[in-house]
């Protein structure tokens, strides 16, 4: 089965949303990349795609954002 992962990540000031070797745009904080990446992974499974979304911690010392 075909599997769509969606990975969240801190870059540069910001949290981005990497699949298929593209780079989302930079959003302000982690929950709005994650609410970014779940049309598109909702999209996924209605076309029968196993689907996988994981978000990264904050870095150590940092308040989350």
């Amino acid at each position: 089965m075909a599997e769509a992962v969606y990975q969240v990540e801190k870059e540069g000031a910001g949290w981005v949303v990497r699949h298929d070797g593209d780079t989302s745009i930079e959003y302000a904080s982690r929950e709005a990349a994650f609410e970014a990446a779940v049309p598109a992974a909702s999209l996924a499974v209605k076309q029968g795609l196993s689907v996988m979304i994981t978000v990264a911690a904050p870095p150590a010392g940092s308040t989350v954002q």
